[in-house]
């Protein structure tokens, strides 16, 4: 199983793209966590909250797309970097300032999550130049995806650790300037710097004129819904059940049971397109979502919450192998920063929703939010199923979906 994995690995600059993406993305994913606890720390309720992490979460949706478009046409260096700055000077008011003034607080939360950098379209969009092979490619969206759990299972542990060891300020000023150092790592690398892609179509709609795109849109914003009232609902249920790392523990099984899934689901191939595969995927997202809603004691809610992450990884990985195959030409860091997008505006509305959920329904509530999303992102799939044929294999002059014309820096993407 490593063997892969360690080809993969071995390709330069592989590790200190993969390594700097996911440091970068740190604060994005800890963000929920932190926000929650630093306005509870300070008086504020759920409510107040969920409201905060929904606007850092729609902010983010609307900056990811804009931002990916502008990589496109401009360039990775001229646009991550400056972003990542800009986002960490959002998130450093808050840390500072708090829930109040409350204008203040949401006007710090709307620029820390719009120019969140789009570092994991940005990544995605690099692998074939650096990685040559399309085998290699499907690996690395697998590999990286379960890389990411990583990151999200240690990046709870990480906050917590740090606002008992300091406050809740100084983790999320230190997790802040650690984005941005993970950026800087990617803007730097030579793959980074030479990246270009096609010239694009003019059509202000982007990558989302394919209908596959956007029935991939409708699906995972529901699956980013039933991941932000996750960490919502954690914090409630750790309210229930002796507080301290409990909420940790749940949302740290999950980014663990994704992890296990991730590393499994890249280290073989798969027979069938990955069209099909990525609803039975979704399938088993749903299925595992639904139990956490019994909230029983925390070890056997720990295990739920491993086996409610099984599916998460390999259900992106497939999905972004699915983005690749039906992006027009000219859209890639922008047509994979949808999917980002769609889990930014899911996750706001998670967040939003969980938070009264659990303010006037406990944790069983707010973790039949997530169960709810699930289903949903199952059903939008299924309904949509002729939006997200196969592609119409390449004919005539057409060139390969993959061409790298500067071996290991440049490549070129056909629709």
């Amino acid at each position: 199983m490593g063997t892969g994995y360690a080809d993969l690995l071995r390709a330069r600059h592989a590790v200190r793209l993969l390594t700097g993406t996911l440091v970068g993305r740190l604060p994005n994913a800890t963000a929920a966590l932190g926000i929650v606890l630093l306005t509870r720390a300070q008086g504020g309720d759920f409510a107040l909250a969920g409201a905060l992490s929904a606007v850092y979460g729609l902010a983010n949706a609307v900056g990811q797309p804009l931002l990916g478009r502008a990589v496109d046409r401009l360039g990775q260096p001229r646009v991550m970097f400056p972003a990542a700055v800009a986002s960490a000077g959002g998130m450093a008011v808050f840390a500072l300032c708090g829930p109040g003034p409350l204008p203040l607080a949401y006007a710090a939360m709307l620029v820390a999550g719009f120019f969140t950098p789009p570092l994991e379209g940005g990544l995605r969009a690099l692998w074939p130049g650096v990685l040559k092979r399309e085998d290699r490619i499907h690996a690395a969206y697998a590999l990286d995806a379960a890389a990411q759990e990583v990151m999200f299972a240690v990046g709870p542990l990480l906050v917590t650790l740090l606002v008992a060891a300091f406050s809740e300020t100084a983790a999320l000023l230190w997790i802040a300037a650690v984005g941005v150092a993970g950026a800087l790592s990617v803007v730097t690398s030579p793959p980074s710097r030479a990246w270009r892609t096609q010239p694009r179509t003019p059509d202000w709609l982007g990558p989302l004129r394919a209908p596959g795109l956007r029935a991939l849109v409708g699906s995972f914003f529901f699956v980013g819904l039933a991941l932000g009232s996750i960490a919502v609902a954690a914090v409630a249920y750790a309210d229930g059940h002796g507080g301290g790392m409990v909420s940790s523990y749940v949302l740290s099984g999950i980014g663990a049971g994704a992890l296990a899934g991730g590393v499994f689901y890249g280290a073989r191939q798969w027979a069938g397109v990955p069209e099909r595969r990525l609803r039975v995927l979704v399938a088993g997202l749903a299925v595992g979502y639904l139990p956490l809603a019994l909230v029983p004691g925390v070890p056997l809610m720990c295990g739920l919450a491993v086996l409610a992450g099984l599916f998460l990884a390999p259900a992106l990985a497939c999905a972004f192998v699915v983005v690749d195959r039906h992006a027009p030409v000219g859209t890639v860091t922008e047509a994979f920063s949808w999917i980002v997008t769609t889990f930014g505006v899911g996750a706001a509305l998670g967040t939003a929703v969980a938070g009264p959920a659990a303010q006037y329904g406990g944790a069983a509530a707010a973790f039949g939010v997530a169960g709810a999303g699930g289903v949903v992102a199952l059903a939008v799939l299924l309904a949509c199923g002729r939006y997200l044929k196969p592609p119409e294999p390449a004919t005539g002059t057409e060139k390969d979906r993959i061409a790298v014309v500067e071996p290991g820096l440049r490549s070129t993407h056909q629709a």
